[in-house]
């Protein structure tokens, strides 16, 4: 019983790759539900910016409901009712909205 008592020699444990296996998962299940789906969000948006053209019909990040009159490099120029026309950022164009949907509002 005695011989059993003894303390084990201390051996070299490095970590291995089990060691790293949670951390290696947590970070493949952020990727693809979190960081994926944004950037795929954030080209789309990218190309919709891209692609407006005057007398579209969008919705901006503020709420503004209005039909492009004219498009600049950085600016829109948004008519948000007979005449009245505001400026915003290309940026805050949050959604295309299909053709005719002010007039039903």
């Amino acid at each position: 019983m005695i011989s059993l008592a003894h303390a084990q020699a201390a051996g070299g444990a490095s970590p291995g790759f089990e060691q790293f296996l949670p951390l290696i998962i947590i970070f493949v299940l952020f990727w693809f539900m979190l960081i994926r789906p944004q950037m795929k969000r954030a080209k789309e948006q990218k190309k919709m910016l891209s692609e407006l053209a005057k007398g579209d019909e969008v919705v901006t990040a503020s709420g503004q409901a209005g039909k492009i009159v004219k498009i600049g490099e950085q600016f829109v120029s948004l008519e948000i009712a007979e005449g009245v026309i505001t400026h915003v950022q290309k940026q805050a164009i949050q959604t295309l909205l299909p053709k005719g949907t002010i007039k039903g509002l």
